[in-house]
């Protein structure tokens, strides 16, 4: 989630962020892919408009034979980051023998919904066509993001098994993919009613500006757009609801997130939902802890929680494999979990 008030100053720090993330990358031993043995195919175009938005990065880890594939969703509250500041989580994935793809999207004020979605929808077609060619098993798929690329990821998955109206919608839903888990963590999964995440709580100003800030963006400032108009910028409503044709089991999920975090609610509500429904969901709660508290690799709760992505991904994605598969082996470093 975004952490700055006014919106040209977030334009300024996003583009700050992005440039300094593409010097760390460079310069900073431990997020050298090359380290760990994987290989990492930078800015390949998804859509052919020449944006930054609509590139994405595919992380190849060492070993034979096709390897599972993640697909990962930023965070960045709908207005910044990208897949470069996101290059720790795509790392740590690909050292445990995933190949995974990091995308962008259009993000910020003057790309309200659907076109977030709709970047990512396209983003996750082309994986289904070109990750072959790469060394993925489409067969092998699991959908990861966080913060709002959490919301994304679970909307994916929902129009994935459910039959919906839109057309970008009815796009992937055709496509059938095979998506064997999805982890949003510490998800906004509900922009419609972002009021309810502070009613009866002592939350900061700033802390309300943020959250509101994350609902303006991705609803639109001018036209404000309601559930009726835009129910896939909230898929929490639509799970809860139940109201739309499902012909498709959803996938195991899982989610997780601090006891600091404004948002946790909504992690909450997802996994209720979800269970409510027979669908399975490990919900992992972090006392203390804040959002995006799993970038901080030196924390216990932090490893904590990738020793438990690392399980469930196993478990749903890895011993999904055909006879085929050969693991590869696993790659030892300071961003393992201990």
């Amino acid at each position: 989630m975004a952490l700055i008030f006014n919106r040209k100053v977030r334009f300024a720090f996003d583009r700050a962020v992005n440039g300094l993330t593409g010097v760390g990358n460079a310069l900073i031993p431990a997020l050298s892919p090359e380290r760990y043995g994987i290989r990492l195919t930078r800015d390949i175009p998804y859509r052919p408009t020449g944006r930054r938005s609509h590139r994405l990065d595919i992380y190849q880890p060492s070993g034979n034979g096709p390897a599972p594939i993640i697909f990962y969703v930023h965070g960045g509250g709908f207005s910044i980051l990208s897949k470069d500041t996101h290059r720790i989580m795509a790392l740590k994935l690909a050292q445990r023998g995933y190949m995974v793809v990091s995308t962008n999207y259009r993000v910020g004020t003057q790309y309200a919904y659907p076109a977030p979605l709709e970047d990512v929808v396209t983003s996750l077609g082309w994986v289904l066509d070109h990750a072959a060619e790469y060394g993925g098993d489409v067969d092998r798929l699991a959908l990861m993001g966080d913060s709002a690329g959490a919301n994304l990821v679970t909307a994916l998955t929902y129009m994935a098994t459910h039959h919906c109206p839109e057309p970008f919608a009815r796009q992937l839903y055709h496509r059938a993919p095979h998506i064997r888990a999805t982890i949003p963590v510490y998800g906004i999964h509900d922009v419609h009613d972002i009021e309810r995440l502070w009613r009866g709580k002592h939350w900061p100003t700033w802390v309300k500006n943020e959250l509101r800030e994350v609902s303006q963006t991705y609803l639109g400032r001018r036209q404000g757009l309601n559930f009726d108009s835009a129910p896939l910028a909230s898929p929490l409503r639509l799970i809860e609801q139940n109201t739309r044709p499902r012909s498709r089991q959803m996938p195991p999920f899982l989610t997780a997130a601090g006891t600091r975090d404004p948002v946790l609610d909504d992690s909450r509500r997802l996994t209720q939902a979800l269970r409510s429904q027979g669908v399975e969901c490990e919900f992992h709660i972090f006392p203390g802890e804040i959002h995006a508290f799993n970038v901080m690799l030196w924390r216990p709760a932090a490893r904590s929680h990738w020793r438990r992505v690392y399980r469930f991904l196993h478990r749903h994605v890895r011993q999904a494999r055909t006879s085929n598969d050969t693991l590869p082996p696993h790659e030892s470093s300071v961003l393992n979990a201990k």
